[in-house]
């Protein structure tokens, strides 16, 4: 039986012009992409535009908590949740 528990992979993103490590579960990886897809962007863009959105709140979190909670409300979107 194979694990649905799976631990971070990291990978690098380039956000205005500066790499960063970004370490995601498999899934968080894939719904990620499949967001970047959807909305015709690359991954770096989608989470350039997440990093803005996280700065803009009182106490930011760190960038990958907030791809998390941000994939979560797009998927809550999607859904016709709140």
């Amino acid at each position: 039986m194979v694990s649905p528990y799976h631990p971070p992979v990291k990978r690098s993103v380039t956000i205005a012009g500066h790499p960063t490590s970004i370490s995601l579960e498999p899934l968080f990886w894939d719904a990620l992409e499949a967001e970047a897809e959807r909305q015709a962007l690359p991954v770096n863009a989608l989470v350039a535009r997440i990093d803005v959105a996280r700065m803009e709140v009182d106490d930011p979190p760190n960038l990958t908590s907030a791809i998390r909670q941000w994939l979560w409300r797009a998927r809550a979107a999607d859904q016709g949740g709140p």
